[in-house]
């Protein structure tokens, strides 16, 4: 048990393991900005709010993610400093953007932090001359897919066993 907590604690720092949905937050003013490695903590924490029954980055993952040239990420904060979102894309020199996470605070969902993210990481890509972004979504998560298509999001392939759980993803495009 002690050797498995050790590789749980290399991965994942224990103090986040507990995750409890919390009621809807009281309306704020929100800001989006550029995340960097001092935010490793902040947005470990809230991934596993956001996905916490579904697929989670590892502390290493973000680690990497967070300094990797390759990589943007920006995140929603609140008037009161506390972020509630974030978006990480891989951008690589074929010129197809590609989401690889995003995440909104189950509090401070349906408020458009979502779309704002996604938004913004377009407009980020088409800056920098992309053409396209991908990203991938369960089958099971409608509400997702939902805004990815009043974004002109498009389905473009089924990819079978796609996450840890064997459940299917759909890969959706959309061009800049």
């Amino acid at each position: 048990m002690a050797v498995m907590q050790k590789i749980r604690n290399i991965f994942l720092d224990a103090e986040f393991a507990e995750v409890e949905i919390p009621a809807p937050a009281a309306p704020t003013s929100y800001s989006l900005s550029t995340l960097t490695e001092k935010n490793l903590r902040e947005v470990l924490s809230l991934n596993l709010r956001c996905f916490y029954q579904g697929e989670n980055y590892t502390k290493l993952t973000f680690k990497h993610l967070l300094t990797e040239p390759n990589i943007l990420s920006y995140q929603i904060i609140t008037a009161e400093r506390q972020m509630v979102g974030f978006i990480f894309i891989a951008v690589h020199n074929d010129k197809i953007g590609h989401i690889t996470t995003i995440g909104v605070a189950p509090e401070h969902r349906n408020r458009g932090l979502a779309k704002l993210l996604l938004q913004h990481a377009e407009k980020a890509l088409k800056t920098r001359g992309f053409d396209s972004v991908v990203l991938e979504v369960r089958v099971s998560n409608y509400i997702a897919q939902n805004l990815y298509h009043q974004l002109d999001y498009n389905i473009i392939q089924k990819l079978e066993n796609y996450y840890t759980n064997k459940e299917d993803a759909y890969l959706m495009s959309k061009s800049l």
